[in-house]
């Protein structure tokens, strides 16, 4: 699955930035998708996951209520919206693809190229 992220930048607390990931795969309904972080100093660690059907959603306790998951099949598109974003969100933000419904960044085979995604106080 090759995977291209977008929709990053600098954005105050309380905002609101939409994050989106575009994939190509000549099957990609057999794939989980997610959305993964990692702030400096700190593990890559899973924001949201979905498969392609809307469903076996995940998310971090720390953006449950904030953040949604979304994926458009017709678009082959993966979208993360972030509402009442704080500091602590502030990181590089990938899209990754899985064969399995896992959590665990190990198991995601295909990763985007990032997006920074800063929040200021």
């Amino acid at each position: 699955v090759q995977l291209q992220a977008s929709g990053g930048g600098l954005v105050q607390t309380g905002g609101s930035l939409r994050l989106s990931c575009a994939a190509s795969a000549r099957t990609l309904s057999r794939y989980f998708m997610g959305w993964f972080r990692q702030a400096p100093g700190k593990e890559r660690d899973l924001v949201a996951r979905m498969d392609w059907s809307g469903g076996r959603t995940v998310y971090a306790d720390s953006v449950k209520g904030r953040f949604t998951i979304s994926v458009d099949n017709a678009k082959k598109m993966v979208y993360l919206q972030m509402n009442t974003l704080k500091p602590e969100d502030t990181a590089v933000y990938y899209c990754a693809a899985a064969p399995i419904a896992s959590t665990r960044p190990a198991d995601f085979d295909s990763w985007g190229q990032g997006t920074l995604v800063t929040v200021s106080s």
